[in-house]
């Protein structure tokens, strides 16, 4: 997938350019809807599928004391996902100030002028653009017909009767409701973080642990959780701890997510890796004694072995 970060570059495209426009900040499956409208026009004309995002969200530009809580780990993965919805072209336009002060029109101008084969753009069906929200898809169908390109729509998806929405992901994150976000989402909730070196105090009660900071800002609940781990492209069984230790650590210690991978002997520290979460097991709590601790421990890892694994699919 090409990714370029100014409409100049998508000067570069010289075939037909079908656009799905949008912050796209969960890539739920309303936004997969408005993205494979834009995907499905290309297959028909033969032209390239293109998505048009911003980086970073608006409203923490806008309104930083709102800013929401990232979805994703980075833009990287972000993009990740993208690609895999069969697009070709991904532009990140940066969201500044300077930016959301463009008249909604003066934008699609230059996007149409820019983007020199502009074919058509797809959007959400209450999607508002430019400076304070201005344009709409009313407006931007009216500069499509003038300017030569069309404009598709997709329709809100909802869950159980409730529109899918970025804002109800977080809600169900934060509430420790994995399955319910993940329907939104479509796929597993990833995390990502880079294994730190710790005091080996799980090794030595015999079951060894990484110490991942977490990139995402989006967690669930404290607690021991069933968790897969992806190892050198291989997903491997294993049970967590997120959160702050209460039994070893003083106050103020750093949250980590601690996981004991099943079988597995290498030595990851300085590895970058993922996770997804399972069953929540229990909630993170303060043990008498290290031997207490050690013993739930075993515990817990003969409880998620119970579970069986989970499949994990490409996304």
């Amino acid at each position: 997938m090409i990714v370029a970060h100014s409409l100049q570059e998508l000067g570069s495209i010289s075939s037909p350019i079908h656009l799905a426009l949008g912050v796209f900040d969960g890539l739920h499956i309303g936004h997969q809807a408005v993205i494979k409208l834009a995907v499905e026009s290309a297959k028909r004309s033969g032209g390239v599928a293109g998505v048009l995002t911003f980086e970073p969200h608006p409203m923490g530009v806008l309104v930083p004391e709102r800013r929401p809580l990232r979805i994703f780990a980075s833009l990287e993965k972000k993009l990740e996902v993208i690609e895999s919805l069969g697009v070709e072209v991904t532009c990140v336009q940066n969201f500044t100030k300077a930016f959301a002060a463009t008249q909604a029109q003066d934008f699609i101008k230059e996007l149409a002028t820019k983007a020199q084969r502009l074919e058509s753009i797809s959007v959400g069906e209450d999607w508002h653009f430019g400076k304070a929200r201005q344009g709409n898809v009313e407006t931007l169908r009216e500069w499509g017909e003038s300017l030569g390109f069309g404009v598709r729509t997709a329709a809100a998806v909802r869950v159980n009767g409730e529109r899918v929405s970025s804002t109800r992901i977080r809600q169900e994150l934060a509430l420790g409701e994995l399955r319910g976000a993940e329907v939104m989402l479509g796929r597993y909730y990833r995390v990502q973080g880079r294994v730190l070196k710790g005091r080996e105090l799980a090794r030595q009660m015999g079951a060894p642990t990484a110490n991942i900071q977490v990139d995402n800002e989006l967690l669930p609940p404290d607690g021991v959780w069933q968790v897969m781990v992806l190892i050198d492209g291989v997903w491997r069984h294993g049970v967590s701890n997120l959160g702050v230790r209460p039994t070893v650590e003083n106050s103020g210690a750093q949250r980590l997510l601690e996981v004991h991978v099943f079988d597995y002997q290498g030595d990851l520290y300085g590895e970058s890796l993922e996770v997804v979460f399972g069953n929540f097991v229990r909630g993170e709590k303060v043990f008498d004694s290290l031997s207490d601790l050690e013993v739930q421990i075993q515990a817990d890892i003969a409880n998620v072995k119970a579970m069986g694994e989970m499949i994990i699919g490409k996304n």
